[in-house]
């Protein structure tokens, strides 16, 4: 049986490189993180999106 670990807090939102892609954890509401995982190619494209939306 798996062993049940307790939350201690989400954390911060990361972004890190990994082998040959990159993991972003992001902060959900309601507790957790969203942890997605992409190339970098991804990730420059998401990067573009995002600044044109802000």
């Amino acid at each position: 049986m798996a062993a049940m670990k307790p939350r201690t807090g989400d954390g911060p939102l990361e972004a890190t490189a990994e082998g040959r892609g990159i993991v972003v954890r992001i902060p959900t509401e309601g507790g957790g993180r969203l942890v997605i995982e992409m190339s970098p190619q991804e990730a420059g494209k998401l990067a573009e999106v995002l600044t044109a939306a802000i």
